[in-house]
């Protein structure tokens, strides 16, 4: 072992002055330096004008991408205070926009709830700008002050009078560190849609600036005046309805708002929704907990006492009490306690009580004053019992055939010699003909191939027996070492044992590729879930053309790309279109779309999960409408072969 000489003494501690320690490690403070981090900074420029509308200083938030891709936010809150603080000896102003944990979110005097609890949000947004600018319009004036990467270059001045009051704030990311500069508008626009849904009353506008062909820019206004009821039936706009109803309740219980609004429909997942003070829960918590109690209980004692559950001939669980649902809740607390700072998960035990009593109560009175509905949600628990049922002997049949599924692969599997899971992929191949051809051009010490044979099953439109009766899918249980049960839950997907930490959809460049792949992407997302979270699901990407022309040869991924090099070879070019995986050799395919060093992968991430469950439900869901909207309206973007 080397012996390491260099001395350790006081003058090697670093001390980080201001907002270097954001600089240095941004992905700490805003979760990472790509896509997600970028469109970050807006959320949290946008989530300090929401807290002046939660305080009830705030109507109308407006978010712009400007031509260069900076953004301004405009709020017409009460603007953030000018005047000299004592401590720091700079305006109030310049201390939120300069100092870590500062902020008027520590006083509760200034703010009853917030989702900005560590004081580091725009700041953070100040931090990893190559240029703020912040207004504040206040006391009759407009304020103006200039910054570059957190720290000042202007001193505050007013620039004029006003006669209203709010915030404008323009900022550029910083591209020395940021690896995407570049906003997406329907990820933007997800973000207010759901800020409207949470805050019924407050107008929140987004406008794209970036045209260049002269036509108007892209404006959307977001307003939603019933709140989690608009955000239900959203979410639920490509699903047939169980009770054609929502169940709302807004009210207050043991000191906390709490907002909640349901459904059934007849589909065969649960999707629930866990807001704190805008924050989106994705991992639950007390809240979550107190809403499937109090939803468990109330149901299970109607129909108890109505004797609806006779006829039932199996064990009821929780999980059946769920099938079907559609559910957001949505709580304000005063002093949230968040486990861990990512703020996914909430750990109030007070909240938990006032959640399960806001939710029995409420829909005790619903099930007595519907009873037709009420019944409708019962018939659909008992069914849910039975399809568990069911799907459970289906899987017992399967581990029978296989006593130990993890070393009962299913034949078509090429495995590859490594077993360290972290450096091992498999790709999911379209066809026995296509699946040839990789066999052949893969690496064997690390990529396994499972060819699929056409179509697998529609798990959108399926009951849960019907998927563990389907060869192709319990193929894919079996060769990813999946199996079913945790500690915790006994019915979920445990990927402990995943042999491979990337699973790879590889399918033709056509229309029936893209549906082979979607409905893969429908299975991960409804069944095996966790595979995408921790970011093992991705998409390979082959080419379109081979373009030849003398001795030049490229491989071309878009049309631009074919078009770029006609235009580049005067002569004769010939265009050889990959219509399917299996018209390549194995060298090509092995070059273009399966060698590390030179393929194209796309990570498949769930960003949003409602939007997802939306997309989902209307792409692979019995609604043929929303459907055929949305294809008319992304048709634009397709590129249809002559």
């Amino acid at each position: 072992m080397a012996e390491y000489t260099e001395n350790y003494d006081a003058n090697k501690i670093q001390v980080l002055e201001g907002l270097e320690a954001v600089r240095k490690r941004p992905a700490m403070y805003i979760g990472d330096i790509s896509a997600k981090g970028l469109h970050h900074l807006v959320y949290e420029v946008v989530d300090n004008s929401i807290d002046e509308a939660l305080a009830g200083y705030a109507k109308n938030i407006n978010v712009t991408i400007n031509k260069d891709n900076s953004i301004t936010v405009v709020d017409d809150g009460r603007g953030i205070p000018v005047d000299m603080h004592e401590k720091e000896h700079k305006s109030a102003l310049e201390v939120v926009l300069t100092v870590l944990h500062a902020g008027g979110k520590f006083d509760k005097g200034s703010y009853k709830v917030s989702g900005g609890l560590h004081g580091v949000g725009v700041s953070c947004v100040n931090a990893l700008s190559t240029y703020l600018r912040a207004e504040v319009h206040r006391n009759g004036k407009a304020y103006m002050q200039e910054y570059s990467r957190g720290k000042a270059t202007s001193e505050l001045k007013v620039i004029g009078d006003s006669d209203h009051t709010g915030t404008i704030i323009t900022f550029k990311p910083d591209d020395t560190i940021f690896t995407v500069t570049v906003y997406d508008y329907p990820t933007l626009a997800t973000r207010l849609r759901h800020l409207a849904f949470l805050n019924a009353g407050i107008t929140l506008t987004l406008t794209d600036l970036r045209v260049d062909d002269g036509t108007e820019p892209l404006s959307e206004t977001f307003y939603s005046a019933d709140g989690l009821r608009d955000f239900v039936q959203y979410i639920d706009s490509s699903k047939e309805s169980l009770i054609n109803d929502v169940i709302h309740l807004n009210t207050e219980r043991q000191g906390v708002p709490v907002e909640v609004a349901l459904t059934y429909n007849n589909s065969y997942n649960e999707n629930i929704y866990s807001f704190v003070n805008n924050i989106n829960t994705i991992e639950g918590g007390t809240h979550l907990t107190g809403f499937r109690r109090g939803l468990t209980f109330t149901l299970k004692k109607y129909a108890d006492d109505n004797n609806l559950l006779k006829n039932a001939k199996v064990e009821i669980t929780s999980d059946d009490f769920r099938e079907g649902l559609t559910a957001v809740i949505s709580v304000k607390v005063l002093e949230p306690q968040f486990e861990g700072q990512t703020k996914t998960k909430l750990g109030n035990n007070e909240v938990m009580g006032a959640v399960q009593v806001a939710v029995s109560d409420a829909l005790k009175v619903y099930l007595e004053e519907h009873p037709k509905q009420a019944k409708a949600i019962v018939e659909k628990v008992i069914l849910a019992a039975q399809a568990r049922h069911a799907a459970r002997t289906a899987r017992e049949k399967v581990l029978r055939k296989t006593p130990l599924w993890s070393g009962g692969l299913p034949g078509k599997l090429a495995d590859c010699s490594s077993r360290i899971a972290e450096e091992c992929e498999i790709f999911l191949v379209e066809g026995d003909s296509a699946g040839g051809t990789a066999k052949k051009g893969r690496d064997r010490r690390f990529q396994a191939i499972l060819p699929l044979r056409g179509k697998i099953l529609n798990v959108e439109k399926a009951m849960k027996h019907r998927i563990f009766e389907n060869e192709e899918i319990t193929n894919l249980f079996r060769a990813l070492r999946v199996t079913m049960g945790t500690d915790e839950d006994k019915e979920a997907v445990n990927i402990s044992k995943l042999a491979y930490h990337k699973v790879i959809i590889m399918t033709d460049a056509d229309v029936d590729g893209a549906h082979i792949a979607t409905l893969l992407m429908t299975f991960f997302f409804r069944r095996m879930r966790p595979v995408i979270e921790q970011g093992y699901l991705y998409l390979a990407t082959p080419p379109l053309y081979k373009c030849r022309c003398g001795k030049a040869e490229e491989y071309c991924w878009n049309e631009q790309q074919r078009q770029a090099f006609i235009d580049s070879h005067p002569g004769k070019t010939t265009v050889t279109r990959y219509k399917g995986l299996g018209e390549m050799s194995d060298v090509e395919l092995r070059d273009t779309t399966m060698s590390p060093e030179h393929r194209i992968l796309k990570q498949v991430n769930i960003n949003d999960a409602a939007e997802a469950d939306r997309i989902f439900s209307m792409l692979m869901g019995e609604d043929v409408g929303p459907r055929r909207d949305f294809i008319e309206s992304n048709a634009t973007y397709a590129n249809i072969d002559a």
